[in-house]
């Protein structure tokens, strides 16, 4: 197979993908500052190139063929990380840079962003762009060049940075405590127990240690999203496992309160995973050691030898 055929020219790529995002020629060619016919000519070339129609035209219109819609998706995200590396070459220059981070979205509300101010101030040239993950997936395919997650820190070709031991409590509205007053830890049995969906078994390793009999949970809905599992204790739907981090502005404003003082150590973390490719990066360097330096605590040692990388 000619190699020609499967590296199309950037020209071609450029036009392709902005003609598929805007399902125009017309809007991709003002984009680009290039005529309607140019545009559509290099689509064009490009289907020949590939011997695949990416666009059914019907009339004026164009939609995107099945084929069309896988290549754009691959197509933009090569075109954003060429993008994005061709930024931080120029960037280097002056100790600048970027960096793509994927991170859990409360825990980059509740903890990292606070924080982030005092990154800028020690290395104003680099950028941090910011995008919630929830699930594991592949960092090389997302485009990401660091992700922060929860668990026991292998993930397979990455090497990871434990920041901080998860720690659970439990915790009610006052509202809901007014209502139904609880004396001692069995009663908490009373209230449906929320939870996180990703972790379905943590009251059940409260319960047990506590010596709690396990079929008196009454568990309540699950919720994706750490955030929306505060908001859901908070307006009294039930009692919430929760990471003590994650609450401290709720408890010391009155919005939650902790039903009992008996917190559980889940045996996971939250950790910082870099690609091993990435270490010697300098805007990966710099965030990588300015987030050590805000983790509290003395942490376990972080994974120096990376696991071969298979499919997330």
């Amino acid at each position: 197979m000619n190699p020609r055929r499967l590296t199309p020219s950037m020209s071609l790529l450029v036009a392709f993908e902005a003609a598929a995002r805007h399902l125009s020629f017309t809007r991709a060619a003002a984009e680009l500052s290039l005529t309607q016919s140019a545009v559509s000519r290099q689509v064009q070339a490009l289907e020949e190139l590939l011997e695949v129609p990416l666009f059914r035209r019907e009339g004026r219109k164009i939609a995107l063929t099945d084929t069309g819609a896988m290549y754009q998706r691959e197509v933009s995200g090569a075109l954003q990380r060429i993008s994005s590396a061709s930024l931080q070459a120029i960037a280097y220059r002056t100790g600048g840079g970027s960096l793509h981070l994927a991170s859990l979205p409360t825990f980059a509300a509740k903890w990292l962003m606070p924080r982030m101010n005092s990154f800028y101030g020690a290395h104003p040239g680099i950028l941090v762009h910011m995008h919630s993950r929830v699930k594991e997936f592949d960092l090389a395919l997302a485009g990401m060049d660091a992700a922060i997650g929860v668990g026991d820190g292998v993930r397979p070709g990455l090497v990871s940075y434990p920041l901080i031991d998860e720690v659970v409590v439990p915790v009610i509205s006052p509202a809901l405590r007014k209502a139904l007053p609880m004396k001692s830890p069995a009663d908490i049995s009373q209230h449906l127990l929320l939870l996180v969906a990703a972790r379905p078994y943590v009251w059940k390793d409260w319960f047990v240690s506590q010596g709690l009999p396990v079929n008196r949970m009454r568990l309540g809905p699950q919720f994706e999203l750490t955030s929306h599992l505060i908001q859901a204790v908070a307006s009294g739907i039930g009692v919430g496992l929760l990471p003590a981090f994650l609450v401290e502005d709720e408890l010391r404003n009155g919005v939650l309160e902790t039903a009992f003082d008996l917190p559980l150590r889940t045996g996971a973390a939250y950790h910082l995973f870099i690609p091993p490719e990435k270490l010697s990066l300098r805007p990966i360097m710099a965030f990588r050691d300015w987030l050590l330096e805000q983790r509290d605590g003395s942490p376990r040692r972080a994974q120096d030898q990376p696991i071969p990388l298979t499919p997330a």
